[in-house]
């Protein structure tokens, strides 16, 4: 960072620090943000993908997003040394960030999706290297949801029919092959499943149909015995003359969109062979507004971290190179959950927050019988500052749910290629603290 950027980052964290709410009032949360999430969608227009700035189903939804786009670059898959260190540090990791911008320290995912758009699959694949590759990997295996149009539905799968074996830098999270189109510069309808789950996101006009979808060189899921995972969803159909290519690849009827989640802790993955995205209005607009949608509705579900005896201090201060996500450090907007039973008998309980970073500030939270946010906790610090403590001369008996986040996040400078983060940015990495409850 710049000196510049340096100062101009203290100057406003400054300004953020005197603007603070008092001691247990909440600040304003950003529109439409998750809690737990640091934002919404990250969109990769990165090397040999299509360089997009703009999505306008995200805008239309006032999505939270940030982008990472490349330069423009040639089929034969050239890049810069500057596109190569840029991606780098946000799929594979830097110094600031041990494991990359979609995790948090403790593998979580810190965007509840991922966007990939289209390009050049194999090429894009490559250049993400072996860590960024299993960065994704574990992002949608965390919980994070995954969209992708062409390119972005490629990669997402094992490969095509035409491969031998699985391609080692798709992402695999689509444990099943595709089909080439071998269809490019054109535009196709789709045909509405009857039930398909997009349904509950728009009537497409009535009809199950949608005109003019642009597609190029894409994909569609193949049916082949054993090819296709059991629980993929089909959403989509093509709807193609292929009388107008006699001799090529039939396309009418085949799969064009299609949705798969792993298991409920895993994210959902949701692509089409197509591009919907390029439209900013109409229904072609309605279509990757609803995959956004039933991608986001997929999300893994909290996790426990543990659960906290009496008495016993409980370190989190383990970076995500230790693969311990038990004890792991806590990102930006990042929520850690435990468990705790209170006795019917306890007498001046004490939930304590310890945190030794300055200029950081984390919320304490406790609800009964459930996870506790900020928005719908039973008891709540959400004043500025790190060290918290809740204190109670009883409480009813049960398991109490206790909640600590890191309220503190990065702040974002424009760039050529996206953002680039300034201020607070060792929250990336996370930040170390204890907790504990005791009681007589």
């Amino acid at each position: 960072m710049s000196k510049a950027r340096a100062i101009l980052a203290s100057a406003l964290a400054l300004l953020l620090a005197q603007a603070m709410l008092p001691a247990q009032e909440a600040a304003p949360s950003s529109s439409g943000r998750t809690p737990g999430y640091y934002k919404d969608l990250y969109m990769d227009g990165g090397i040999n993908l299509t360089s997009r700035k703009r999505l306008y189903a995200a805008e239309a939804l006032g999505l939270s997003m940030e982008a990472y786009y490349s330069a423009p670059h040639g089929e034969n898959g050239s890049l810069s040394a500057k596109d190569t260190a840029e991606q780098a540090v946000r799929f594979a990791g830097s110094a600031i960030d041990d494991n990359g911008f979609l995790l948090y320290p403790d593998g979580s995912p810190r965007f509840r999706a991922i966007y990939i758009n289209g390009g050049h699959a194999k090429h894009h694949g490559l250049s993400l290297t072996k860590a960024g590759v299993e960065h994704l990997r574990q992002f949608v295996a965390a919980g994070g949801n995954y969209i992708g149009t062409c390119a972005g539905a490629f990669i997402s799968s094992l490969g095509s029919t035409q491969d031998e074996k699985p391609i080692p830098h798709y992402l695999h999270i689509y444990p099943g092959v595709v089909h080439n189109t071998w269809l490019g510069n054109a535009y196709t309808g789709m045909t509405v499943e009857k039930d398909s789950p997009l349904l509950k996101y728009t009537d497409f006009g009535g009809d199950m149909h949608i005109d003019s979808v642009r597609h190029n060189g894409g994909c569609f899921a193949s049916t082949a015995k054993g090819d296709m995972p059991a629980g993929t969803e089909v959403l989509l159909r093509y709807d193609y003359d292929d009388s107008q290519r006699p001799g090529k690849q039939r396309v009418n009827g085949e799969i064009s969109a299609w949705a798969y989640k792993e298991g409920r802790n895993s994210g959902r993955v949701v692509v089409t062979g197509s591009h919907p995205e390029i439209k900013a209005e109409g229904e072609n607009l309605d279509l990757f507004k609803a995959m956004i949608l039933y991608a986001l509705d997929g999300n893994g579900g909290p996790r426990v971290k543990g659960e906290l005896k009496k008495g016993e201090i409980r370190f989190m201060n383990k970076r995500s190179g230790d693969h311990d996500q038990e004890y792991s450090c806590i990102g930006d907007r990042q929520y850690h959950h435990f468990t705790v039973n209170i006795p019917g008998k306890a007498r001046n309980i004490k939930v304590i927050l310890r945190c030794k970073k300055e200029g950081i500030d984390l919320n304490l939270t406790m609800r009964k019988g459930d996870f506790a946010f900020a928005d719908n906790a039973d008891y709540k610090d959400l004043g500025p500052g790190a060290g918290k403590t809740l204190s109670f001369d009883s409480l009813p008996a049960g398991v109490w749910y206790v909640g600590v986040e890191c309220a503190t996040t990065v702040e974002t400078v424009e760039t050529d290629c996206g953002v680039e983060y300034t201020g607070h940015i060792e929250v990336l990495n996370g930040i170390p603290y204890s907790i504990q409850v005791t009681w007589d």
